[in-house]
């Protein structure tokens, strides 16, 4: 049995609360809390403290990070022992870099619409979508991260463990594309690929927990 620490983004713990059922069906146990997003004084590294109090003592462990979540997943790696890092259509932080920069120096192009539909739930069904959206919604009223966003990213090099990058071929947030440049600008590796918009987990999650079931960890 694997445990996976799963990360949410700009959403909440419940984006991935399809993919744990999956999961869970194929004998594993998960773990998705919400990040202290709600906390004016939480940094970087408070939110990969809380996700690492929260896996304490379990393993083998596999650290799943989606979008924004992919500055924090590196982080939860390098605070405890971790078989497997994966990066799922995610932002790749940079030392030292904040961010909130990274829009910027990633060079990702402008999404051309601020339709939240049309970014994040293009292939989602209408329902399902509407309730994440709402309950994300609540969430998103408390949020202050403005501490989190500013900070320079403290990891001085990536952390050795074995990182793998998920593409999603439809994602119209972070385009094929770009990911592709990214990923190979930043990791140095090719990703992986998949189908499904930039919340996969809800529109294809049980594909998402096929991938991440295939992420086998190695034995000690």
């Amino acid at each position: 049995m694997t445990t996976y620490a799963l990360i949410h983004g700009g959403g909440s713990a419940f984006d991935w609360h399809l993919v744990e059922a999956e999961l869970r069906d194929r004998g594993h146990d998960t773990v998705a809390i919400d990040l202290p997003a709600s906390d004016p004084g939480a940094g970087l590294w408070d939110y990969a403290d809380a996700v690492a109090r929260a896996v304490a003592g379990r393993g083998p462990l596999v650290v799943v990070a989606h979008s924004w979540g992919g500055f924090v997943g590196p982080l939860v790696c390098a605070r405890v022992p971790a078989a497997a890092l994966v990066l799922v259509t995610a932002m790749i932080p940079a030392p030292g870099e904040p961010p909130g920069d990274w829009w910027e120096r990633s060079g990702r192009p402008p999404s051309g619409t601020d339709d939240e539909h049309e970014l994040y739930f293009h292939d989602v069904p209408r329902d399902l979508a509407r309730r994440v959206s709402d309950h994300d919604g609540a969430l998103a009223a408390t949020m202050n991260m403005d501490r989190a966003c500013a900070e320079p990213w403290p990891l001085p090099a990536w952390p050795d463990v074995p990182t793998r990058y998920l593409l999603c071929r439809d994602d119209r947030l972070f385009t094929p594309d770009f990911v592709r440049r990214h990923v190979e600008e930043r990791l140095g590796v090719t990703p992986d690929e998949m189908p499904g918009g930039h919340m996969v987990m809800l529109s294809r999650p049980a594909e998402l927990a096929a991938y991440l079931a295939g992420i086998v960890p190695a034995a000690p």
